[in-house]
């Protein structure tokens, strides 16, 4: 059944292709992107688009004019390092502008809202892969912000029935990611690789991290949307792969000569990372499709072709 679904973040990474495929199942959608990281060449032309911040109390006006059912909240202050820099700035977007608008959720009788949490809120993990029981120690204020979001959500959840899905994301890679700034490492490495670029390795390389494709996750939020389910659940392929392993692959993936070089480790940075995804396939018939290689040759075509632009 076709709903009015607003998609903040909408002309980011994760949420414009979220846009993209809520307008193919045939949704009306509404983009509200402050386009602060977004860009426009990510807006998908059959959604309405409304510049304007998270935070503000004019986004209210926008529910009212387009009657939304849903909302699938994507926007985000994404950088855990620019949340050490600057962990005001993190929570006033994290926090204040996700209660916001579930107070505005709460005023016009929303029906869904769907939050795009973060392998973050975990931290160092006590166990592997982590599942959605594991204790909740975030390490940097990023994570902290977007656990103190899951609380809100069950709280509006709990005392005013509005119904929801965290996902807590693992790392997330495909086209459209930004490589620069704070970008995803897969990111990172493909646009410099096909730029003949050398790439840095933050600490020694033997990190790592379990990579899941975009469109993995999408399905899963558009699993999300048309289901009456309830509660937390992580996306991931719960595999690791080491960040120097992945250099060696999107390496062999571009035919690139370039060896590695590396640099001091991240603040805040997590040593071992990967997250159980069972629950996520038992409650939606979901799993995640895509193989990382297949998916990493993806990624790398979609930076080739802006090089060669």
């Amino acid at each position: 059944m076709p709903q009015n679904i607003m998609v903040t973040g909408g002309a980011g990474f994760i949420g414009s292709h979220l846009v993209d495929a809520y307008v193919n199942n045939g949704h009306k959608v509404v983009i509200v992107d402050d386009l602060s990281t977004g860009k426009r060449d990510n807006l998908n032309s059959e959604a309405k688009f409304y510049e304007i911040d998270i935070k503000s109390p004019d986004v209210e006006d926008i529910f009212v004019e387009e009657e939304i059912d849903i909302v699938n909240h994507q926007a985000a202050q994404a950088s855990a390092q620019m949340s050490i820099n600057d962990p005001t700035f993190d929570a006033v977007t994290n926090i204040i502008g996700t209660l916001n608008l579930l107070e505005i959720c709460r005023r016009r009788e929303v029906q869904k809202f769907i939050f795009s949490s973060s392998v973050a809120t975990y931290g160092e993990q006590e166990f592997f892969p982590a599942d959605e029981s594991h204790p909740q120690r975030p390490v940097n204020p990023y994570g902290v912000a977007k656990l103190s979001a899951e609380k809100y959500i069950r709280l509006y959840f709990d005392q005013l029935g509005l119904d929801y899905t965290i996902f807590r994301y693992a790392n997330v890679y495909g086209p459209r990611q930004d490589p620069f700034g704070e970008g995803g490492v897969v990111a990172v490495f493909s646009q410099k690789m096909d730029a003949g670029e050398q790439p840095l390795i933050n600490g020694d390389g033997m990190q790592t991290r379990d990579f899941i494709y975009v469109g993995d996750v999408v399905e899963a939020n558009l699993l999300a949307t048309g289901s009456a389910d309830v509660g937390e659940y992580n996306l991931s392929t719960s595999k690791e792969t080491s960040v120097i392993g992945l250099f060696r692959e999107i390496k062999d993936i571009t035919g690139s000569s370039l060896e590695p070089k590396y640099g001091p480790a991240k603040k805040g940075d997590q040593q071992r990372s990967v997250i159980d995804n069972t629950k996520a396939i038992s409650t939606f018939g979901w799993k995640p499709k895509v193989d990382l290689r297949v998916g990493l040759t993806e990624t790398a075509s979609f930076f080739k072709e802006r090089v060669n632009i």
